[in-house]
């Protein structure tokens, strides 16, 4: 019904399957009102549309119609089409005259799409109490919903007003419903008051429970500034009212802020109908003409905003779209620095490498997730003893070593001219502190920041640094390095002659696998007299062989490692179960072993810290390995999902 196609973050792209068609995600909907429809809904340009059953059902002569040629005839739209139950009614008014059952059956009658429970949407900062007893029917109503549906998808709306404890409740609730979509409800009033802090709050707690095999709707978000962080925590589709509402008030939407028409020079974009208007010709124009050509403008600027976001999570660099956007308003920015604070629960759905570098596009870039992952994992691999910190080169680092080290500063109690155990790392923005066994992984050689050092990112080095400093027997600090940050004055040392600095090519390839696969995996796969065989035109490192027997291939985009049969085996007799592991049932073995792709609904399970792109080992039953391959989705994907590929396979056969 669901299936992701591309991930960034926690944003994806997918597909999502309808009796009337099929919608790509992230999706906008625009809100159609069954009565005063400004633009046909065939002039939309929208994949799916939403309307009001309860409307419908209100008026005798649209109820009548919509149950003799149905809903689809009744908006003259022939794609997938979602209604809502009268919730926004009964938020509005307090109360409606309709049962539950009763519009779960009407939206089935009139050939509804997507139909929704009457939820109750418990509106932002009442007190705790109202919050619980309106949770309670919500979650009442959503169990019935499932008996009275027939053939209609169904959504099941997560509310709890800005406890979060009570979104996380009822969303854990709602998933366990035989349901297949979960809007996100009553946070209108919060993006009105521009309240997007409390927004992320709304919004995590109510993700981190939800399935990922379920779209996930933010209900009321029409306004184009607002999509791509909401892509980022999760959200799939978005309901837009305010491209008519907005116009009806001769606001212009755009990515960036919203414009009034009075105070307008030039038109605000290149659409079709800023092209074609001057702002003048609008001003002269009749209410209702000039209400539809805006309305189409703020169409047509949310469309584009949302292709921009898929190409975004498609490259991989949906996080800095979401750095640009939120500088649009304060209120804004507050929401994405928030966002850190979930940092954990993003880490797990981030892919492990991308096809964009990392941007460095301020102080918030110091908080994403690669770099969250990156000390995650170094904090895993090195032995703190010996430390040499040395000024940022052109990357890779370890093509450009300098052939003697200039003035050192020392911190530590002894001053050992041993360089056996010396580490030497690098000191550059945004990861801080890079190995020189690890210079061409993901993202340490792919990203770009300015030379001009801000000062938060200044402040960030040298807590780094102290920390560090902290931690190891003894540190060597280049004098330029010490300057560049304004790191203060340590013990001057002098014998800086003494330090050598060259890449151990073997001790590069164990830390790179050990990063990649966990620790251990690097003297599991390149165990005995390894064979390290360069590229010829670029000197990087392609091959290890034992023998005449291939390892792995370390690929020049990204500085990981592609496993071979020979190092999948190895990999997999040295790492205990259920490391690296992707588990299938035995109807899907001799697939494997053939080396077909392995698809999510076979797999029983897996490596809890399996993430996207990771190479993995595809075992049966009883750990014994059948083929290796690529995962396409992170660990809780894959197991909570039923459809769709789960692992790109490369080899079969072992």
């Amino acid at each position: 019904m669901f299936e992701i196609k591309h991930k960034d973050n926690l944003g994806r792209t997918g597909v999502l399957k309808t009796k009337n068609g099929i919608v790509k995600t992230p999706a906008l909907m625009p809100v159609i009102h069954p009565r005063k429809q400004i633009i046909d809904s065939k002039e939309l340009g929208a994949d799916i549309v939403i309307t009001n059953a309860y409307i419908i059902y209100k008026n005798e002569e649209l109820q009548e119609k919509a149950l003799r040629e149905g809903l689809h005839k009744l908006i003259n739209f022939d794609g997938p089409i979602m209604t809502d139950s009268g919730s926004f009614q009964l938020s509005e008014y307090g109360d409606i005259d309709m049962e539950n059952k009763e519009i779960i059956e009407f939206q089935e009658l009139i050939g509804s799409d997507i139909g929704t429970s009457l939820d109750i949407p418990t509106p932002p900062y009442v007190t705790r109490s109202q919050a619980e007893e309106e949770l309670k029917l919500t979650i009442k109503r959503a169990k019935e919903s499932v008996k009275y549906r027939k053939e209609i998808l169904l959504n099941s709306v997560v509310q709890g007003s800005t406890f979060n404890d009570l979104r996380s409740y009822c969303a854990s609730e709602l998933a366990k419903l035989d349901v297949e979509l979960h809007p996100i409800g009553a946070v209108v009033p919060l993006m009105e008051n521009y309240q997007y802090k409390d927004l992320v709050d709304v919004v995590m707690s109510s993700i981190s429970e939800l399935p990922d095999s379920r779209p996930r709707h933010l209900m009321g978000a029409g306004h184009p500034m607002i999509f791509a962080l909401a892509v980022a925590m999760g959200c799939d589709l978005f309901d837009s009212a305010a491209y008519i509402l907005y116009a009806e008030d001769d606001r212009f939407l755009t990515a960036h802020g919203t414009y009034k028409l009075d105070n307008l020079y030039e038109m605000p974009c290149s659409c079709e109908i800023c092209s074609k208007y001057s702002v003048e010709e609008l001003k002269k124009m009749e209410r209702e003409e000039r209400k539809k050509l805006i309305a189409k403008h703020n169409l047509m600027v949310s469309f584009a905003e949302i292709r921009i976001i898929k190409q975004a999570i498609a490259e991989g660099n949906l996080m800095e779209l979401v750095e640009q956007r939120c500088r649009s308003h304060p209120r804004l920015l507050e929401a994405y620095r928030h966002l850190a604070n979930y940092m954990e629960i993003m880490e797990r759905y981030d892919p492990l490498y991308k096809k964009s570098a990392f941007f460095y596009t301020g102080p918030e870039s110091l908080k994403r997730v690669e770099v969250y992952r990156y000390w995650q994992k170094m904090n895993e691999i090195y032995p703190k003893k010996r430390l040499l910190l040395l000024n940022s080169s052109k990357k890779p680092y370890s093509s450009y070593l300098p052939k003697k080290v200039g003035k050192l500063y020392h911190i530590g109690s002894s001053s050992s001219s041993n360089t056996d155990d010396l580490q030497i790392m690098f000191v550059d923005i945004p990861f801080g502190l890079i190995p020189l066994e690890l210079d061409e992984v993901y993202p340490l050689a792919q990203n770009e920041s300015p030379d001009i050092i801000d000062e938060s990112a200044r402040e960030y080095i040298q807590e780094i640094i102290e920390l560090t400093a902290e931690e190891y027997e003894e540190v060597f600090i280049e004098a330029s390095l010490a300057e560049k940050f304004d790191l203060g004055l340590y013990r001057e040392y002098d014998g800086s002659q003494d330090l050598e600095i060259k890449l151990n090519e073997k001790k590069k390839i164990i830390c790179v696998a050990d990063y990649q696969f966990g620790v251990g995996a690097g003297q599991a796969l390149f165990e005995g007299n390894v064979e390290i065989v360069k590229s010829k035109k670029t000197g990087k490192i392609r091959h290890i062989y034992y023998g005449e027997n291939l390892i792995a291939t370390m690929r020049a985009s990204d500085g990981f490692f592609v496993l071979s049969k020979e190092g999948a085996k190895r990999l997999h007799s040295r790492m205990e179960y259920p490391q690296n592991r992707v588990m299938v049932n035995k109807e899907s073995e001799p697939f494997a072993q053939e080396g077909k792709s392995i698809f999510n609904k076979f797999v029983i399970d897996c490596d809890r810290n399996i993430r996207a792109n990771d190479e993995v080992l595809i075992v049966n039953e009883n750990d014994e390995l059948l083929a290796f391959g690529k995962s396409l989705l992170n660990s809780a994907e894959i197991m909570d999902f039923k459809v769709g590929q789960a692992i790109k396979t490369r080899k079969g056969g072992i």
